[in-house]
This record gives structure tokens, sequence and C-alpha cells, in this order.
């Protein structure tokens, strides 16, 4: 797998680094409150796990699975298909969606319009990477972890074609690997 990476873009350290310093904004934004954390499937998982365990006040979570690529794209189609819906209501939550990247801006302003349909007290964004070139949608990003060029990324969760989710990095594609499908 490393072998297709053209070269690292975030670090080991720069991840566990954004890591520690989002939990600790989010420690103090959240304090005395029970925030619901939701974590947007397959992507965001790692990050979230990760991000948590550097928050120490009480919260809850749960998974979306939200997808606006499918199989081998490369750049979103802006339909945004719901494949896995929430278990938690969000009827006056504190609600905290948890991302990999935001690129386009697609999913999460369809899932900031959903959210406020379910009657969520408030909802912020945190993002591990954001990539605002590609911007289409506007979203205001509360928590960003890492700005980064317009590059494509895998690594730390997120895939091309369900691969390369394991890396512990953040690594730009050789595009001949995607450009050849």
């Amino acid at each position: 797998m490393n072998s297709d990476i053209q070269r690292v873009l975030v670090s080991e350290k720069e991840i566990v680094d954004a890591n520690q310093r989002l939990g600790k904004q989010l420690s103090e934004d959240y304090a005395g409150k029970n925030p619901l954390f939701v974590c947007i499937l397959r992507g965001a998982a790692m990050f979230m796990m990760d991000l948590i365990k550097n928050i120490d006040i009480p919260l809850e979570y749960d998974f979306m699975d939200v997808s606006s690529y499918g199989g081998e794209n490369t750049v979103s189609t802006g339909d945004v298909k719901i494949i896995k819906d929430l278990d938690t209501s969000l009827r006056d939550r504190d609600v905290v969606i948890v991302e990999d990247i935001i690129d386009t801006g697609y999913t999460l302003d369809r899932l900031i319009e959903l959210f406020n349909t379910r009657h969520a007290k408030s909802i912020r964004i945190v993002s591990f990477l954001d990539k605002p070139s590609r911007r289409i949608k506007h979203v205001h990003v509360d928590y960003n972890g890492v700005k980064i060029p317009d590059e494509f990324v895998v690594g730390y969760g997120m895939d091309y074609n369900e691969r390369y989710r394991n890396l512990p990095y953040v690594g730009v594609l050789k595009p001949e690997i995607y450009s050849s499908k």
C-alpha cells in the first residue's frame, strides 16, 4: 500500500497533535453539557475514536453512514444518500458532526438541513481535514484539524475503493492508481 502513496501529507505526529488540540477545545466548549457526537462512516471512524480519547467531559456518540461518492469515484457526485441512519434522537441535543474530510460541502449541507428538521438544539462540525478550494456548498466548519490542498488523499480512515483506510497517516494517492480505472 505504501508504494501507492506519492507523499505523506499529514504525519502520524500531526494527527496526534490535531486530535489533542481539537479534544481540548471541544472539552472547553462543551463543559457542563452532554453532547452527541455523530460519526460519519466510514471515513471518520478512526478520527472520532482518537478524538474522543482527548475529550474529558461526558458525551455520547452514534454513527451515520452517508455517501456522496460511491465506488471508484474520486469526486463527489452531489447526490447524498443515507445508508445507515442514527439510532439516537437529536431532539434538544447539542450535536457535533464528526467528518473525516470536508470537500464540496454537499454532505454536510444536507446533514445540517436534516438535523435541523429533527430539532437538534445546536449543530457544530468538526472535521479532521478541510479542503476549502473545492467547496461548492458553504458550510461553516467549527473545528478544523488540518487544511489541505486539492489533492486526492487516503489513509487514517479515508479510502479509494475501500483500500488504504488502515494507513496510519494521510497520504496523496498516486494519480496512476485511480486514473487507470
